[in-house]
């Protein structure tokens, strides 16, 4: 059953072909592909390797974590599967954005009228929480 790796600490000059012809070192590489920018275009300093067999992908964590591959050191170990609560994050990022807005938008009502009435106000909320 092939395993998926998580390698770390590229350099952003290595290639695709380049990280594969490394991990084969240890065993048949199924896929290698190193994580791209999708704005920019830029390697992003990480990779996966998926490799055959379990045993080949114990031995290039063993092997090959630590080592140094275009002047970079390696850290090599088993992929994690993405985190499903990552578009949940976003959008909560979004709301927090919205409720900033929100209270900006208050606040700068409290911030037009606080030589009048500002004051006032936040001695009623301080008042009102305790």
């Amino acid at each position: 059953m092939a395993k998926k790796l998580y390698v770390g600490g590229l350099s952003y000059d290595t290639t695709d072909e380049g990280l594969r012809a490394f991990f084969e070192q240890v065993g048949p590489v199924g896929t290698a592909s190193i994580a791209v920018d999708r704005y920019s275009g830029r390697a992003r300093g990480f990779g996966f390797v998926e490799m055959f067999e379990d045993a080949d992908a114990t031995k290039a964590i063993q092997e090959l974590n630590g080592k140094m591959l275009d002047g970079r050191t390696l850290t090599v170990d088993e992929a994690r599967p993405p985190r499903t609560g990552g578009d949940r994050g976003r959008g909560g990022g979004g709301g927090g954005r919205g409720g900033y807005g929100g209270g900006g938008g208050g606040g700068g009502g409290g911030r037009g009228g606080s030589g009048y009435g500002g004051g006032g106000r936040s001695g009623g909320y301080s008042r009102g929480r305790g």
